[in-house]
């Protein structure tokens, strides 16, 4: 057959690995493939820079219009990112009856809908691993590995920065502030880390698995989403002390009533395997009726890596090419017929367990008044643990047991007007992922 003609838009992190991991395994994918796979054109912003690294054999141009629209090209592969000119040149390739491959989680997530419908009707394939914690194929496991089973829950460490500072602050006793200088350092996080640390990242990529888990539309502006940058060391040091681990996830659930859709910080029991994940390497825990609890983990950012999942779906649109649209794996998973609507519930109505820290004055009677709003709101306390905070203050920190956000919403706004509080309550939410 002749070879899968591959448009690429951006030769950085992820298409300079994509041109390596082509050139360096090329037979070995071509044997996958039924066919070799080849890059013959590229679009890129440096003209220079990119003809140092593919040489002269390869159409070089820093127009991506041009790569698009291209009639010789069978697929184009966007790795340049962001919301404007990535959806204007996905829409454009699929406009030309090209497929698409794409790591772009922020896209998928905030115009998944438009473009797997345009997609849908033009008959092309748009696929998505490498969007998704990197080098994973949680994405394959979800729309086939997995498709016998009803699927209950997610829960991922699905941003490696953020686990990367969380690491550090815990193994290293670090502030937040320079575990994060650590990791621009590294190379780990952004310049501008905000997407990553403040958890819009992750809830791009949550989007998309509980679409593809539970059969719905993408709905990324349903998502509640927290970030790391709050947290203080002294929290981490104090689930170290209880048992716990603090770990930034991603958790999606299907109950009667709707799906939860939340990325925030989370207490983890030190013993369970999402809470022994460290460094910036990723992990996806889900679990499904038949299967029970399945892990994915491994490296889910880098240059090869995320080049690994780029090629994978290559690899898929060369052996689907010739099959009738409709014989080709759903774009999320379930049949574009048979979405359900099912609504994503608002963060207040989660019940769940969570971890209150407290800087009081350490005077009688104020947590017998702590105690008391607790009760009124029916929030059981499971444990709790008083220590020396400066002085003639204390810290008192509670576990409790599974309570509604809104009950514990109001709890807290009780407690923060009382004299001996000095400062907001600390809170944060405690899973068990058993």
């Amino acid at each position: 057959m002749k070879p899968l003609k591959v448009g690429l838009l951006g030769l950085g992190v992820v298409g300079g690995g994509v041109w390596n991991v082509l050139n360096r395994n090329g037979g070995e994918i071509a044997r996958r493939a039924g066919r070799s796979i080849e890059v013959s054109r590229i679009a890129v912003r440096d003209m220079a820079r990119a003809r140092s690294k593919v040489g002269d054999a390869t159409a070089i141009t820093t127009d991506p219009f041009e790569v698009v629209r291209d009639p010789e090209i069978d697929i184009v592969v966007e790795l340049i990112g962001g919301y404007t000119l990535a959806l204007e040149l996905v829409r454009e390739a699929i406009a030309q009856g090209k497929h698409v491959v794409t790591a772009n989680k922020a896209l998928l997530a905030c115009h998944g809908n438009e473009l797997f419908a345009a997609a849908r009707e033009k008959g092309v394939m748009l696929v998505y691993e490498a969007a998704v914690a990197g080098g994973i194929p949680i994405i394959k496991a979800l729309r086939e590995g997995l498709s016998a089973n009803r699927i209950n829950w997610l829960a991922g460490i699905i941003n490696g920065t953020t686990n990367f500072i969380l690491s550090e602050m815990r193994s290293r006793g670090l502030s937040f502030e320079a575990a994060l200088a650590d990791a621009q350092r590294l190379g780990y996080a952004e310049a501008d880390p905000t997407f990553d640390i403040e958890g819009v990242d992750a809830a791009h990529k949550l989007t998309l698995l509980a679409s593809m888990a539970f059969g719905v539309p993408v709905q990324f502006d349903r998502a509640h989403v927290e970030g790391i940058s709050k947290l203080a060391q002294e929290d981490i040091v104090h689930a170290e002390n209880l048992g716990y681990r603090i770990k930034l996830l991603g958790i999606t659930k299907l109950r009667p009533d709707g799906i939860e859709l939340r990325v925030h910080p989370t207490l983890i029991p030190e013993g369970r395997l999402l809470a022994n994940v460290e460094g910036a390497m990723n992990a996806v825990l889900v679990h499904g009726d038949a299967v029970g609890p399945t892990l994915y983990y491994g490296q889910g950012a880098g240059e090869e890596p995320t080049a690994s999942a780029v090629i994978a779906d290559l690899v898929d649109v060369a052996r689907l090419q010739g099959a009738a649209p409709e014989q080709r794996v759903p774009y999320l998973a379930f049949q574009h017929d048979a979405m359900a609507d099912t609504p994503i519930l608002p963060i207040e109505d989660v019940r769940t367990a969570y971890y209150l820290r407290l800087h009081v004055d350490d005077q009688p009677g104020v947590l017998a008044d702590i105690a008391r709003i607790l009760a009124e709101a029916e929030i059981s306390i499971g444990s709790m643990i008083q220590r020396p905070h400066g002085d003639s203050g204390a810290d008192i920190i509670f576990l409790t047991h599974q309570a509604v956000e809104r009950d514990v919403n109001r709890a807290i706004g009780l407690i923060e007007q009382l004299p001996q509080v000095r400062s907001s309550v600390t809170r944060i939410r405690m899973e068990n992922l058993a």
